[in-house]
């Protein structure tokens, strides 16, 4: 009945961690869920309310523009400009999406022909992966290990797999990892891609995520960046704003061009009122953004007061809402989560799920207040592991 490309999908990861959590639920648990990466903050009522008065007005009930109204082009620019340092033209070097995701899914579409190589982090977003997939496109895996800081190891790289490779997809800071990357590194990406004409996306939804003190430089910052690559940047993690799916893209043009075809024929833009909802939180009052960091510090420091008890011991994520733990000896991920999950109630994300090289890992998200991960670090205290 399905597609082939139906059928040769892996499970989405997190429809399968619901189904799982669905059942213990059933069995009268107090779950904790620390697996999926969505904030369970709500979204500044200032955006709210700008929400509200631009749905009021009639001009915004219309078919909107294919790539997104000029004038949240033009905020995105400024906050690019005010919080990464990078000028943008908004009228050809920025792409309004309807959420981050939709635009990483659309864009193999526009650069691969069948059978045309993808580099792709693993472990990493699965829909890097997934949009490969769909457009034809074969995906090369780049392992992300500990030794190299969770960076791609480019030189690695075969010569034939760069001959036919066309985008290389890049995440810092990184889901799931919450790894970081240097402005050197990122020359080296620049430098390679020119090399071998590949075009790098990189995915930039936690620049703003960070802690102690670190700032999380952009892809786009290096010299020579914007001639091979973009950026996609989403409104979700820093403003709260997972379920209004806005999101955009910045930087080469032809690049933003060519993604820019694909959405015209694909869908008809996002809502305007939730544009103007975007500008409001991208232009207005910024205090959410060292407020978050604030609760994110304290949770995540909480957390890694139940995995030293656990016998886990690492250092602090810098950026992200992602703990991304070794497993303890004599586990592996789905087995490991699965006791997590039966024995304390406690939803965290296999490695494995995030690809082969996530083996050995969970994924905890900083998705409860303080309160109920003390609770979960408590319940961790009471495992027998």
């Amino acid at each position: 009945m399905y597609s082939d490309r139906i059928n040769n999908l892996p499970p989405y990861l997190f429809a399968a961690i619901d189904e799982a959590k669905a059942k213990v639920v059933e069995r009268g648990v107090d779950v904790i869920d620390l697996g999926i990466g969505d904030p369970d903050m709500p979204t500044p009522d200032n955006v709210i309310q700008a929400l509200c008065k631009s749905a009021k007005n009639p001009d915004r009930h219309k078919y909107p523009s294919y790539i997104g109204m000029l004038s949240f082009r033009q905020a995105a620019a400024k906050w690019y400009k005010k919080h990464l340092g990078i000028e943008l033209d908004p009228s050809t070097q920025v792409l309004t999406f309807i959420g981050s995701k939709e635009g990483i899914f659309h864009i193999p579409l526009a650069f691969l022909n069948p059978g045309d190589i993808a580099l792709i982090p693993d472990p990493g977003y699965p829909v890097y992966k997934i949009g490969t997939l769909f457009a034809g496109g074969v995906p090369y895996i780049m392992p992300l290990l500990k030794k190299n800081g969770f960076l791609p190891d480019l030189e690695a790289i075969p010569r034939d797999v760069r001959k036919k490779a066309k985008i290389m997809f890049l995440n810092y800071p990184n889901n799931p990892t919450s790894a970081i990357a240097s402005e050197d590194f990122f020359s080296e990406v620049v430098e390679f891609a020119k090399e071998n004409d590949i075009i790098v996306i990189h995915d930039n939804a936690y620049s703003e995520m960070t802690y102690d003190g670190y700032q999380a430089p952009s892809f786009l910052t290096v010299d020579g960046a914007m001639d091979v690559g973009i950026e996609v940047h989403s409104l979700s993690k820093t403003y709260n704003m997972t379920g209004w799916r806005i999101g955009f893209a910045v930087g080469n043009t032809e690049i933003i061009k060519g993604i820019g075809k694909v959405k015209t024929n694909v869908d008809s833009g996002a809502f305007e009122a939730v544009q103007e909802a975007g500008i409001e939180a991208m232009l207005g009052p910024q205090d959410i953004i060292d407020d978050m960091r604030k609760i994110y510090t304290e949770r995540r420091d909480a957390l890694m007061v139940g995995l030293k008890e656990l016998g886990i011991d690492m250092d602090p994520p810098k950026a992200t809402f992602y703990v991304w733990a070794p497993v303890p000896k004599g586990h592996d991920s789905m087995g490991f989560s699965k006791i997590l999950l039966e024995e304390a109630g406690i939803v965290a994300t296999p490695g494995n799920g995030f690809g082969d090289y996530g083996e050995g890992y969970v994924r905890f998200a900083l998705t409860s207040s303080v309160d109920r991960i003390n609770e979960a670090v408590e319940r961790m205290r009471q495992l027998k592991v």
